[in-house]
């Protein structure tokens, strides 16, 4: 836990001071207490005498409860009534790690406040009301910008959105989007390109996380990839310009940013039983750890160890589809449970007969093994007719949006992006 103690009157910095010395003890308080930015809430507060405040921010260490991290600043009988106070707006049992918080003590030693920063939005704030305790939640909200970013790939996608002065997440996001379509792993190439328009999520000026991708181009060769977001009845999804979804029943990889050691082959040299056999899936090498999604919706059949397989997972999914998953070196699901496409499954392992951490990945359609790599999925139903219109109106102003990114030198080659009026 890490403290910081501001005895006495506590004063925010470019506030007027003879204003501050008007200022409740409480408001001068919560001016410098919450978690993560001045409080515009208080912006109003009414002149009025001030007390003496002692104030200690600090923030929660690893495996601190909230009596382990107030202790020597209250008594356990004060952490109790805080908790309680809280507990109709914010569980005080489940705090976390790196969690800012901050206690305001009146010159008798009673608490007069008490912060604690839930998350980027949320700062939960108890105050004493007469001999109780009152407790409630600010709120904040993000200012969304929308920023449009290309770029061309010399070498990978991760290296071309950093290129662009963007950050690794972006590269992930984009990924997602093109997941039924592209596997980054093997199908992408020097000299492609990509469009994205992306909202940006910022507090008080300063970028936090991306949020939602309104629509991307993604350039192969002579291919040309559009994903338009479009938020409708039954959920939000990406699709191409003429309103196909770009959602299929199976992702063309089941792990992310990988490289493929073996391909689908009926006649392999293998390199530990040093003999000829078929080798009837495709080997994703990748660091022990690396997560590993379930190929599309269905249910576990199985979750073991399976022979040479090492630990394994197999999966059943609609119209005779089976996929299986070897050498893991865990699996999180159970047999019988049902399981949703791109649902974490286990981790890349070395298990049974391997000579490196890797996946196996095999795919079955009735009972026959297929190239996974080969297979071409059927898509997910199209935007209902109801939704024609709405879909067709984002479409153009997105599109709208992509097109300005090639209109300016900025976007050339490995460039970065522009911020647009949200």
């Amino acid at each position: 836990m890490t403290l910081t103690t501001l005895p006495g009157p506590v004063y925010w910095p470019g506030c007027n001071f003879f204003a501050m010395k008007r200022l409740t003890s409480l408001a001068a308080f919560l001016l410098v207490l919450l978690p993560t930015h001045a409080p515009w809430w208080l912006d109003t507060a009414r002149p009025l005498q001030s007390d003496p405040l002692t104030i200690v921010r600090g923030t929660i260490g690893r495996n601190d409860t909230l009596a382990g991290a107030l202790q020597g600043i209250v008594s356990p009988g004060v952490v109790e009534r805080l908790v309680t106070a809280a507990r109709p707006v914010h569980d005080l049992a489940r705090i976390a790690v790196g969690r800012p918080f901050g206690v305001a003590l009146g010159p008798d030693g009673l608490l007069r406040a008490f912060t604690y920063g839930i998350d980027e939005l949320r700062t939960l704030r108890v105050v004493r009301q007469g001999e109780g305790l009152q407790a409630d939640v600010l709120l904040r909200r993000y200012d969304r910008s929308v920023a449009v970013v290309a770029a061309t790939i010399d070498s990978s996608l991760f290296a071309a959105i950093e290129n662009a002065g963007e950050q690794d997440q972006l590269a992930l996001d984009l990924a997602d989007v093109y997941a039924w379509d592209v596997d980054f792993n093997t199908e992408i190439q020097r000299g492609d390109s990509f469009r994205v328009a992306v909202e940006k999520l910022s507090l008080r000026g300063t970028f936090v996380r991306y949020g939602r991708i309104l629509g991307a181009e993604l350039v192969r060769g002579e291919r040309v990839l559009q994903a338009f977001r479009h938020e409708g009845a039954t959920g939000a999804g990406y699709y191409d310009a003429s309103g196909r979804p770009l959602r299929k029943a199976f992702l063309r990889s089941p792990l992310r940013f990988t490289r493929i050691s073996s391909r689908f082959s009926h006649s392999r040299f293998h390199p530990v039983l040093h003999v000829r056999r078929a080798h009837l899936g495709v080997d994703y090498a990748a660091p022990s750890g690396t997560p590993v999604s379930a190929a599309a919706d269905g249910v576990v059949a199985f979750s073991g160890w399976l022979g040479g397989y090492g630990r394994t997972v197999r999966i059943r999914h609609a119209n005779g589809y089976e996929t299986l998953y070897g050498h893991l070196s865990r699996a999180v699901v159970r047999p019988g449970q049902r399981v949703t496409q791109g649902e974490r499954i286990g981790a890349v392992g070395a298990t049974g007969l391997a000579t490196g951490p890797h996946l196996d990945y095999r795919m079955r359609r009735d009972g026959r093994f297929v190239d996974p790599l080969r297979m071409d999925a059927p898509p997910a139903e199209p935007i209902p007719p109801g939704e024609r219109n709405a879909f067709e109106e984002a479409r153009r102003r997105t599109s709208a949006l992509l097109e300005r990114a090639t209109l300016s030198p900025i976007f050339t080659g490995l460039t970065g992006g522009r911020r647009l009026a949200s």
